[in-house]
């Protein structure tokens, strides 16, 4: 079985600065992975390389069975993208953007369906609303709704939960792991480790546009544990934040 996606090499610059320098990653057929790292470390670049939202430098991107460089219309149809700030036309209501979107999709949706929906997110008391009349947990929720409404095998999500409070966060995870269950697989960037560790069955932490290591959380705390750098950061058990803290270093990023 393919991994749902692969990518080798993968080199993004802007000029002469390197955001993404020759990183390896794999993320499993319904796995969640998760990318992280502090700012500036090059997460949202690789994810918009992978997506084709910038053309890499160098690397090869395979989605399923599908070369994203050599066929990269075919590789975007399986493909599902949240990015960090999404916006809509603001004169639609959310019935009107649903129907908007599953027709660029090629995805037929009668009212019912629709309505079906926006109530698996508990939005359907809002489906006249414009998107701009919804809360930050609404706006997200609806968002992934979008980014997943043509069944994408692969999932891509920045941030998908900066800035939601508790309620919100706990909700979006939940459907993180549904699409999970339905065997769909997810890369995730994050700069939260409680939700790194509640969600996600392997993490790669990067820096300076390299990863630095890979794997479940649980294994990486027991893999770093003694390091002397994770027991100075630790406040007691030691946690994924304590290991990503002693790997990428103190300072602050702007």
């Amino acid at each position: 079985m393919a991994p749902a996606l692969t990518v080798r090499g993968l080199r993004v610059a802007y000029g002469s600065i390197v955001a993404v320098d020759g990183i390896d990653l794999e993320v499993r057929e319904g796995e969640i992975y998760g990318l992280l790292g502090p700012n500036g470390a090059g997460k949202t670049s690789a994810l918009s390389g992978i997506e084709g939202l910038l053309r890499p430098a160098a690397g090869d991107i395979v989605i399923g069975n599908v070369d994203a460089r050599a066929h990269p219309l075919q590789a975007k149809a399986q493909l599902g993208v949240q990015l960090q700030k999404t916006s809509f036309h603001s004169n639609l209501t959310l019935i009107e953007i649903v129907r908007l979107y599953a027709g660029l999709y090629g995805v037929t949706l009668t009212s019912a369906q629709i309505q079906e929906l926006l109530g698996q997110i508990n939005l359907q008391s809002e489906a006249s609303k414009r998107f701009r009349e919804l809360s930050g947990g609404q706006q997200q929720r609806f968002s992934l709704l979008i980014a997943t409404i043509h069944d994408p095998a692969l999932v891509l999500l920045d941030e998908p939960t900066a800035g939601l409070d508790p309620q919100a966060r706990r909700q979006l995870w939940e459907r993180i792991e549904r699409f999970r269950k339905e065997g769909r697989s997810i890369l995730l960037t994050t700069h939260s480790m409680e939700e790194a560790q509640a969600v996600c069955d392997r993490v790669a932490i990067m820096d300076h546009g390299k990863i630095l290591t890979v794997g479940t959380p649980a294994a990486l705390i027991a893999a770093h544990r003694d390091d002397p750098q994770v027991r100075e950061a630790a406040h007691g058990e030691v946690t994924l934040e304590d290991v990503f803290i002693a790997l990428t270093g103190r300072d602050l990023r702007d």
